[in-house]
């Protein structure tokens, strides 16, 4: 894998190619020169993909919705020496994946760990939202030696370290979360540790993942999950509940970040507050409305709290901003 490689996130979408020529087109660039496999379209199925892709160094990254196709590593694309370790999760739909002798189906949340090194299929008959890691087979065998007997074998998804995976690589992949080059590493050794924990690493490997990689993938879902509940009572223990951890782990996560739950949490009101504020398309929302939809009940306390954060009260950063 290329350790250099261009981290800017690529997207590939059928409706951009032209309908005549579309599925030749994704074949050459998108399957063999990208990713470097054999695509062929299913008979009697309608060919659509939407994917993002995201190479950092040390791994690579996809996720989207495709259907109507066959991928394969065929042994002239095997002879291309890449040996890297492909983990594919299903997240919704079906895929039937074949390698090492062994077929699985994968439903909605099933996961399969795949070789490049290795011929092997994944057919995509109806439409399949999934998410890709490929990593270099140096660093998997570091972390679970075992990793070749376990191609071809869906893994159990009870543990909950897949869904952490799914959220992980999908907040890398969205533009709005991008991740600053000198983070990128330690993502992508966080990345290693959740993979490592979902095959099952060696005693040392998932220590140290538990200790790294989960709490910063936890932590991640923990905000993702106040972001998405601003509006509401953001009670820790119904929150600790949500992602089966007790509420005072919760409360060491964010005071491993020099903060707290609690000021965590009024920092994302207050900073929500002041984006709707300053959006002039909201110009005509009383600052009231405004106030209670990011979860304040008291509009003193509110009005205090802003001014605190910002150094003006809401009014008159909404009137700076409908001044530019």
């Amino acid at each position: 894998m290329d350790t250099a490689a261009d981290s800017r996130i690529l997207h590939f979408a059928s409706g951009t190619l032209p309908a005549r020529d579309g599925i030749a087109l994704w074949r050459e660039v998108y399957g063999r020169t990208i990713l470097r496999l054999d695509i062929e379209p299913l008979p009697d199925t309608r060919f659509e993909a939407d994917i993002r892709l995201r190479m950092l160094p040390g791994l690579r990254l996809l996720a989207g919705t495709i259907c109507g196709v066959r991928d394969a590593r065929t042994r002239a694309l095997i002879a291309d020496g890449n040996d890297d370790f492909g983990l594919a999760l299903n997240w919704s739909g079906r895929s039937v994946v074949s390698q090492c002798g062994r077929q699985a189906t994968l439903g909605d949340g099933d996961a399969v760990l795949l070789s490049c090194g290795h011929l092997g299929t994944v057919e995509r008959p109806l439409p399949s939202r999934y998410i890709g890691i490929r990593i270099p087979r140096n660093v998997l065998t570091r972390l679970v030696p075992n990793a070749d007997a376990l191609l071809g074998q869906p893994l159990p998804r009870s543990s909950g370290i897949l869904r952490m995976l799914h959220d992980y690589v999908g907040s890398m992949l969205d533009e709005s979360t991008l991740a600053p080059a000198e983070l990128q590493h330690l993502a992508v050794n966080h990345i290693y540790d959740l993979v490592a924990i979902a095959l099952g690493g060696t005693r040392d490997a998932t220590a140290v993942a538990e200790g790294r990689g989960l709490r910063a993938a936890r932590l991640r879902a923990i905000k993702a999950d106040i972001a998405r509940n601003l509006r509401g009572r953001l009670a820790l223990e119904a929150l600790a509940a949500r992602h089966q951890v007790t509420p005072r782990y919760v409360q060491r996560l964010f005071e491993s970040e020099g903060t707290s739950f609690t000021s965590y949490v009024l920092w994302q009101r207050l900073n929500q507050a002041h984006r709707l504020l300053t959006d002039p398309r909201l110009a005509d929302r009383a600052i009231s409305v405004i106030a209670f939809e990011v979860g304040f009940g008291d509009l003193s306390y509110f009005n205090r709290a802003f001014r605190r954060q910002f150094g003006a009260t809401p009014s008159e950063v909404r009137a700076q901003a409908l001044r530019k």
